[in-house]
């Protein structure tokens, strides 16, 4: 299925300040234009990024609140304003359209999208194309839409991030030539541990009794691609849009067929959908986080420890050996 996103909904969070990610963001700092180099990070995976890469040098802050869904989010005046201050902006371009928006309508000089330092995918709701979509999808798309139907969850493979960090690195380094050769070694740092990271799921899922797992929606396509799985969502790339009767018993006869014992869901979103399936189909649930946002519910505090932990969930859910 060629999945197009829906419309960002009325303000959400026009209220919202600029949070502060971490101690290298403090409130003072958080307003940007400090003696640090100010990024503005549009999530959690890009904020990451730049504070591991930036170290001490950068002053981090993040558009999306901790635990606020970064799909929904809009753009207050306040956060307008601190774009305009700030030395660069790292973005993941067609998640979240009002953080496009917002940064092509600034004057930032660096800007930083993180979909052009990696090559994106259409994964529609799973690893299969479901019959009569294909053909419906080619009769409706439209450039926009077909931008729209990349999936943007590329932070999920531990490969394509890597390729991010490193472009980030560079224009870090670019930005910022004071600092080029502290950002250089962060980012050989970084990788590194996202190549191991790599290792540790290849080694992990490559003997394991099922190959099909259950999500919420379709986040988890590039994760699934890269280690040999497939995935089937519920919904599709949007958390919050509803399946059809047809796709909730297509999933219940799959089950069965490929010895599926798990529907995960995650902890931004509801997940009434994911245990109704599981009831009826007679499953288990368990979290299976798309890291969109790190909250106390959170398996983990950073990007590295919850996705160890979504490895072991994988590994549970398809009985590994």
């Amino acid at each position: 299925m060629n999945v197009r996103r829906r419309l960002i909904p009325a303000a959400l969070a026009s209220a919202l300040g600029l949070g502060a990610l971490t101690a290298c963001s403090s409130d003072s700092a958080a307003s940007g234009n400090t003696d640090k180099f100010d990024v503005v990070a549009s999530f959690y995976p890009m904020a990451f990024l730049a504070e591991q890469i930036g170290g001490d040098h950068a002053n981090v802050t993040s558009l999306t609140e901790p635990g606020q869904e970064p799909h929904d989010l809009e753009i207050s005046t306040k956060q307008r304003a601190q774009l305009e201050e700030a030395d660069a902006a790292l973005y993941l371009k067609g998640l979240q359209p009002a953080v496009d928006e917002a940064v092509g309508q600034t004057g930032i000089k660096t800007k930083i999208d993180a979909a052009s330092l990696t090559h994106l995918e259409d994964h529609g709701t799973g690893g299969h194309t479901h019959e009569g979509e294909e053909g419906h999808a080619e009769e409706e798309g439209h450039a926009e839409e077909e931008e729209h139907a990349r999936d943007p969850h590329v932070w999920l493979d531990p490969v394509k991030y890597a390729e991010i960090a490193q472009g980030v690195g560079k224009a870090f380094e670019k930005a910022d030539p004071d600092h080029a050769a502290d950002y250089k070694k962060s980012t050989e740092a970084l990788v590194k541990k996202l190549n191991g990271l790599n290792g540790d799921f290849e080694n992990g899922l490559k003997n394991t009794k099922s190959k099909v797992f259950f999500t919420n929606h379709a986040a988890f396509g590039y994760l699934a691609e890269r280690y040999g799985l497939t995935q089937e969502a519920i919904s599709g790339i949007d958390p919050e849009s509803e399946p059809s009767g047809a796709r909730v018993r297509e999933l219940q006869q799959e089950a069965k067929a490929d010895g599926v014992t798990t529907v995960f869901y995650e902890t931004l979103v509801s997940d009434k959908t994911a245990k109704t399936l599981a009831r009826d189909a007679n499953l288990k649930t368990d979290v299976l986080d798309p890291l969109e946002g790190i909250t106390d519910k959170s398996r983990g505090d950073d990007y590295f420890q919850v996705m160890e932990s979504n490895l072991k969930a994988l590994q549970a859910a398809l009985g590994a050996k």
